[in-house]
């Protein structure tokens, strides 16, 4: 990106923010940094004193690495803020160009400089009547969107999130799975494949804790930039125009030690939004990005709502690109190892580095011990997974490491010490969190543990137990 693209990016991202756009003497110091003049000579050009311009910078640095969520200082700035601009905001791969928000283009990031036309206006009041590419440029907001580094094929969940949202107008979809598993990644990939479908695209991350308050004004400000007059409610724009939510980090506003899914006291009232969402007739769609399955997705499903749930589990041939990138060898026996590791591509990345640096990356040697896993550096991951769980889940979890094969609801894990009523609900939550899976065997539905945290667990109660 050019540097007159940059510093419109960046005061595209303060005004977005804070309502204020970046002042003279800031986009000068600004533009000095980058060229490497240092604050005496940026003083002379605005005519201003080094110390006047050196605070100025300060508080600057301050307001950007608030807003982006990194340490930035006169040395580093340009280096994050085109990292920033080029991958977190636009990261959509060769098909798509990146720009900023003054370009006239298909694409509008951000919005406040879009281009408003009578045919626009005309299109906000009756959306259905015209296509979002033919009049206006889809406003997109990625900037709480994690760096999409690498993408490994996911043709088949991409077809069928993509079925989901434009054939069938699935208001609400819920994409979980264990963490590092890829979720986000997809639902980037997804976006630059949908883009054109919606007039609105925003990207919020939940890890910092906003309200439902908070939030849904952050929306309505992001929504009203092309609107004649404000609206009421986030449904209001959903009825109104084509929008498209990802709320990532949905797992950080439930409990930790209780069944999955419950929301801490005061973010209740998500679950009566995200109703509403499902139940109130529009053309928009939110997607949930979450380590666990929230409560009451499962009582809309019962309703038969235009609602979805996509359990991400890991990935099968395709992630032989992770031990080529590695330079493992024994290449015939990757999808043993592939297999082993559930396709899971962070798991596989820091075993294919044990790999390397113990077996010098050959995967024969590692697999000789068919009968035992590896957890190593895995094991941090596994501790926050069981951190989270409910005492209940933990009992059953206990007696689930024992089990080397699928078991019926109905068989005892716990030598009777829980009801048939707590052991189904344990079971349940543990399903939501990916952590353990059901198994169809003619008419009845059998459960395992995951094989990795089954390890995980059998090295906690004997820590020789995992081979180090």
């Amino acid at each position: 990106m050019t540097t007159e693209e940059l510093l419109h990016w960046a005061d595209d991202i303060v005004f977005t923010k804070t309502g204020k756009h970046l002042d003279s003497v800031e986009m000068a110091i600004l533009e000095g940094t980058w060229q490497g003049l240092k604050y005496e000579e940026i003083g002379k050009s605005c005519y201003r004193s080094k110390s006047h311009v050196k605070n100025i910078a300060s508080e600057l640095w301050k307001t950007l690495s608030d807003l982006l969520g990194e340490d930035i200082n006169k040395m580093n700035v340009r280096s994050i803020l085109e990292r920033k601009a080029v991958s977190n905001i636009y990261n959509y791969g060769e098909s798509l160009e990146i720009v900023s928000s003054y370009i006239n283009s298909p694409i509008n990031i951000y919005g406040e400089k879009m281009r408003y036309s009578e045919d626009t206006r005309q299109r906000s009041q009756s959306p259905s009547e015209t296509s979002p590419t033919q009049n206006q440029s889809t406003i997109i907001n990625l900037i709480d969107a994690p760096e999409l580094t690498t993408f490994y094929d996911r043709t088949s969940e991409l077809t069928t999130l993509k079925q989901w949202i434009l054939e069938d107008h699935t208001r609400l979809i819920t994409i979980y799975g264990l963490s590092g598993i890829g979720k986000s990644a997809i639902a980037l990939k997804l976006i630059q494949e949908i883009h054109s479908e919606f007039d609105y695209i925003i990207w919020k991350s939940l890890n910092n804790l906003p309200t439902l308050s908070r939030l849904q004004t952050e929306l309505k400000e992001f929504f009203s930039q092309s609107q004649l007059q404000p609206l009421s409610t986030v449904i209001d724009y959903f009825r109104n125009s084509r929008c498209l939510v990802i709320l990532d980090d949905m797992q950080d506003i439930f409990k930790t030690g209780e069944l999955a899914g419950q929301y801490l006291a005061e973010y209740k009232d998500y679950g009566t939004f995200f109703k509403q969402t499902v139940r109130t007739p529009h053309h928009s769609c939110i997607i949930l990005i979450s380590w666990e399955k929230p409560r009451e997705i499962a009582t809309l499903e019962a309703e038969n709502r235009p609602i979805k749930t996509l359990h991400l589990k890991g990935l099968g041939e395709e992630a032989t690109e992770i031990l080529r990138e590695k330079g493992l060898t024994d290449e015939q026996q990757w999808l043993d190892l592939i297999t082993r590791y559930q396709g899971h591509p962070v798991w596989l990345n820091l075993i294919a580095s044990t790999i390397l640096e113990v077996f010098n990356g050959r995967v024969s040697e590692f697999l000789e011990d068919k009968n035992d896993i590896f957890i190593g550096e895995l094991s941090p991951s596994l501790e926050v997974k069981l951190e989270r769980l409910s005492q209940l889940e933990k009992q059953v979890i206990s007696s689930l490491a024992d089990q080397q094969q699928p078991l019926n609801i109905s068989q005892q894990l716990t030598d009777g010490k829980l009801s048939k009523t707590d052991l189904l609900q344990a079971i349940q939550s543990l399903v939501r969190r990916g952590l353990v899976e059901k198994i169809s065997e003619g008419e009845r539905s059998l459960f395992i543990l995951n094989s990795i945290f089954q390890q995980y667990i059998k090295s906690l109660s004997n820590p020789r137990h995992d081979k180090t």
